[in-house]
């Protein structure tokens, strides 16, 4: 089924898993001008992040003003898609990722992409193309990651986890954390704690096949910058540039971090 948002763009709503596993994802997807050879931008938000918020905004303007394509969604139990929040892995957004850029081939013909990851959605973005080489029909122009946060479960969380945590995890499943970005405290859970660790990237060479640019913030209390240069060195074989912004903080959605962004994903878009 198909709408229309106030942007013109075609707003779709694609089923993801079968039977009890299916939830309903939102996929806006915005169409190329005729004969634009400019990749397509395909955004992948962030933990709880959703795609009205101000980089994924700031992305599909971009791609408006090149006349390029721009596939935006929200994961299951984020924004409008649904599913519960807490029925979240890192292997069941990857799932919705990838049904999403199938999508968007079928639907506005995508055959060359820039895959745009903020936080999680860097992780998410890793993984989209090592499941990607294994296809054929989609070829990935390059990576934006910004301030990513692969394999965050087991580097940034687990060995972090407090006494009183670790016990709730055992006996509830799941934990909360209070977080500056709203009201609301995150949870995490026990399968997306041992999901992650089936999904786990920094662990060997990542071959991406495709240039790369990590914008990091300096003073980012989630993820710290030691992060992006410990994922620069995995990335030994690619063509990788890491701007580290050094008043940046997670969200990088200042105007000044906004542009650096946007810089980065229309170089990787050029036209083949």
């Amino acid at each position: 089924m198909a709408t229309a948002n106030g942007n013109g763009d075609a707003v779709e709503f694609i089923t993801v898993g079968t039977g009890g596993d299916a939830r309903g994802i939102t996929v806006s997807l915005q169409r190329p001008a005729a004969g634009n050879g400019l990749a397509h931008f395909v955004w992948l938000g962030g933990y709880r992040s959703d795609m009205s918020g101000t980089k994924a905004m700031e992305l599909a303007g971009l791609a408006a003003r090149l006349g390029a394509g721009c596939v935006r969604f929200d994961y299951s139990g984020h924004g409008a898609s649904g599913g519960a929040f807490t029925d979240g892995t890192i292997s069941r957004w990857l799932e919705e990722a990838l049904a999403v850029i199938d999508h968007a081939v079928k639907t506005i013909g995508t055959r060359r992409a820039v895959l745009v990851g903020s936080s999680m959605g860097g992780w998410i973005a890793l993984r989209a193309v090592e499941e990607l080489a294994r296809r054929n029909g989609v070829e990935i122009a390059g990576l934006v990651l910004i301030a990513p946060a692969p394999d965050f479960t087991s580097e940034l969380i687990e060995p972090n986890l407090t006494q009183a945590e670790r016990t709730a995890l055992a006996e509830r499943g799941q934990f909360e954390e209070p977080t500056p970005y709203g009201p609301d405290p995150n949870i995490y859970t026990l399968k997306l704690i041992e999901d992650g660790r089936q999904n786990r990237v920094l662990d060997g060479v990542i071959e991406t096949g495709c240039p790369v640019h990590i914008l990091q913030g300096m003073a980012d209390p989630d993820v710290p910058y030691a992060h992006a240069v410990r994922l620069m060195e995995h990335l030994s074989g690619d063509d990788v540039v890491l701007t580290m912004i050094r008043d940046g903080d997670h969200r990088l959605s200042r105007p000044q971090d906004i542009a650096k962004i946007l810089e980065a994903a229309e170089a990787l878009a050029g036209a083949p």
